[in-house]
């Protein structure tokens, strides 16, 4: 095998183009939340990855920053879900690692489902001030059989200390049908050592 200094997680070519067909800002989070959930059914429909769509939004005027999408299989990457595509693209289009500094406006992560055990920590490091989510129990896992680790009991309360309000429940039936869909249609289940 050849040695490789660096990796690369980028959006598919659809996803870039439908960006740029959407408007700056979105300003109901409702709308917001639905072009994410958009956004994980064209990625299986296109099949560049999995069912899962994360947008980083100015929280008090929703201009868009990006909408990412999970690029796990076609990168061979394990860390490039939804939630770390986009809060990454958007700290490299804000030239900053932390999306919390007080030169920013208040910044929101909109996911179409509740963070795994990684996203949690990448969404507490990030600096984002408020996570809105479609859901939070175990649906997400039980109709597709992805694997999204231990989370901490309290992980809610964890945020809020840390200063990220979290909304939970937002479209939470269309977020549940594009999971159902990639299970109707037999896509891969990319949990770890699952393809060995």
């Amino acid at each position: 095998m050849p040695f490789t200094n660096q990796f690369t997680v980028s959006l598919p070519e659809w996803a870039v183009a439908a960006q740029a067909e959407l408007p700056t800002h979105i300003p109901s989070v409702e709308s917001q939340m639905r072009e994410v959930i958009r956004f994980s059914q064209l990625n299986i429909d296109h099949q560049t990855g999995g069912p899962f769509a994360a947008g980083v939004f100015e929280r008090d005027t929703g201009k868009r920053i990006v909408i990412g999408v999970n690029r796990v299989v076609p990168s061979n990457v394990s860390s490039a879900h939804a939630e770390v595509v986009a809060l990454s693209l958007a700290q490299q289009i804000l030239q900053t690692w932390d999306l919390g500094s007080v030169s920013l406006p208040a910044l929101q992560l909109v996911v179409n489902w509740r963070p795994c055990a990684m996203c949690y920590g990448a969404t507490l490091w990030s600096g984002i001030r408020s996570l809105v989510i479609a859901g939070s129990d175990d649906a997400c896992e039980t109709i597709t059989g992805f694997d999204e680790g231990p989370m901490h009991p309290e992980w809610k309360e964890e945020m809020i200390k840390r200063g990220i309000s979290i909304q939970d429940g937002l479209l939470y039936e269309e977020a549940i049908a594009v999971f159902r869909n990639f299970r109707d249609r037999g896509f891969v289940v990319y949990n770890g050592r699952s393809s060995s």
